[in-house]
């Protein structure tokens, strides 16, 4: 027959009996196991002798224990009528709901989603994000094969995101697998009467030995009438595929050994960013 309203999500089944046995003698044996879970003791009827028991008084359920606060003999006729069951008060099977009858910002994304979100698209996730800074600490005079007067960048207002990088004698080593921006920049100075050149570079490795530029950056520092002072950059991607294999570090070639690359503990001079983009 037609009805007002929305149509039913679920249908009415009939009402389902489990006989129960009880225990002759045994006060104590006042527990049972119900064959259907229910949310709370409203949601069955307990029959003794074919009277029917108060709900919360005389039993009480949790999910499928049925406990009697009074004995129950062997001769008794114990039997139980599923209320919850014939409305279909069940637990939805794994995989039933959709995307539809989620409603929008129903989802606690701080106290109910953890793990690896995954990207857009169905892409990998990331289980971790990293962005560190890495600076020089002291002006140096000539060729720096690797740089390696270095302190994590610490100024108030700064700081670092995820597991930060290692270093050791000027190596650096990334805390997870993944594709990272390295970005380095180098500051110089010059005060020659003649023009200099200066190159500054990205060194990798991928075998935790030989090293080769990934990336250069080239400055020619132009003697006026006092110290010049210049500064560039370059970056490269770089696939992490083995955290203990792939490493970084950065030099400087200066054509003069008077050349000075710039560094100080509390400015980012000569510095050097490491930002992880994904996995």
């Amino acid at each position: 027959m037609p009805f007002i309203g929305n149509t039913p999500d679920v249908n009415f089944t009939s009402f389902a009996k489990q006989d129960l046995t009880g225990v002759t003698g045994s006060p104590a044996k006042r527990g049972y196991t119900l064959s259907h879970a229910v949310a709370n003791a409203n949601e069955i009827e307990v029959f003794v002798n074919n009277v029917r028991q108060e709900p919360t008084e005389s039993y009480t359920v949790n999910g499928t224990g049925l406990t009697m606060t009074g004995d129950v003999e062997t001769s008794d006729d114990f039997y139980i009528i599923y209320l919850g069951k014939a409305i279909q008060t069940t637990v939805p099977p794994d995989g039933s709901v959709s995307t539809a009858k989620i409603a929008s910002s129903a989802v606690d994304l701080t106290s109910k989603v953890t793990g690896v979100l995954p990207v857009a698209n169905g892409g990998s996730g990331m289980s971790e994000f990293v962005a560190d800074q890495w600076r020089k600490t002291t002006d140096t005079s000539g060729a720096l094969e690797p740089i390696t007067d270095l302190e994590r960048v610490d100024t108030t207002g700064q700081g670092t995101i995820g597991t930060a990088m290692s270093v050791s004698s000027g190596i650096f080593t990334f805390p997870a697998t993944g594709i990272y921006l390295v970005r380095a920049t180098f500051a110089h100075a010059n005060n020659s009467t003649s023009s200099r050149f200066v190159a500054g570079k990205i060194q990798l490795t991928t075998d935790n030995s030989s090293y080769s530029p990934v990336a250069e950056t080239y400055n020619q520092l132009s003697y006026v009438s006092s110290t010049t002072y210049s500064q560039s950059s370059t970056e490269s991607l770089v696939n992490v595929t083995d955290t203990s294999n792939v490493k970084v570090k950065f030099h400087v070639n200066p054509v003069a050994s008077n050349t000075v690359t710039r560094g100080l503990s509390t400015a980012n001079y000569t510095h050097f960013t490491f930002i992880r983009l994904g996995a």
